[in-house]
């Protein structure tokens, strides 16, 4: 069969009305925008006729059908499928490597910061560190974030909300904004 032996005409227009009167009864059912999304979909047929597209797609078809049918019973294409595969297989596991090592390396930093005020206080001659302030980090690779201590053995009447506040300038301005909205 050839793109000649088809009468595109009254095939694409034929399309175009079927879905003119299925666009017609969803907008009877649904309302007016999935409706207007039927009539868009249903415009495409006539559109690619009259824009001579349908000879493109046509050719690609064939195109896709020539390849697929070459591609069966080729050993040299089947061994070009497998080392494709191998080389995602290899990309990927290169990709979880690097995000598996930039993990490591945040946790790394984080307990290197953790020691070093408290290390820092004991050089000072100041004494052991304050347990009453601690830093405590949230998920691998975030900032330690002093939290104190002390307030978590407040009796249970009292809010949850001060058991860990930060003694972040910057976190005070956007509690104190979010607060302001009522969030």
């Amino acid at each position: 069969m050839s793109y000649d032996s088809i009468a595109w005409l009254p095939l694409a227009a034929g399309l175009t009305i079927l879905g003119l009167v299925l666009s017609y009864y969803v907008y009877r059912r649904r309302g007016t925008r999935p409706a207007l999304m039927g009539t868009a979909i249903s415009l495409l047929p006539i559109a690619a006729y009259l824009t001579g597209s349908i000879e493109m797609f046509w050719k690609i078809g064939v195109a896709i059908g020539q390849f697929g049918t070459g591609f069966v019973f080729s050993p040299e294409k089947w061994a070009g499928v497998g080392v494709t595969g191998l080389a995602i297989a290899l990309f990927l596991a290169a990709g979880g490597r690097r995000r598996r090592q930039a993990s490591r390396e945040a946790r790394r930093t984080a307990r290197a910061q953790e020691k070093t005020p408290a290390e820092g206080r004991t050089a000072a001659g100041i004494g052991a560190p304050d347990r009453t302030q601690e830093l405590a980090t949230r998920g691998s690779g975030r900032t330690p974030v002093p939290v104190d201590r002390t307030a978590a053995a407040q009796p249970a009447g009292k809010s949850s909300r001060r058991q860990a506040q930060p003694v972040d300038d910057d976190m005070k301005d956007i509690e104190d904004i979010l607060r302001k909205r009522g969030i």
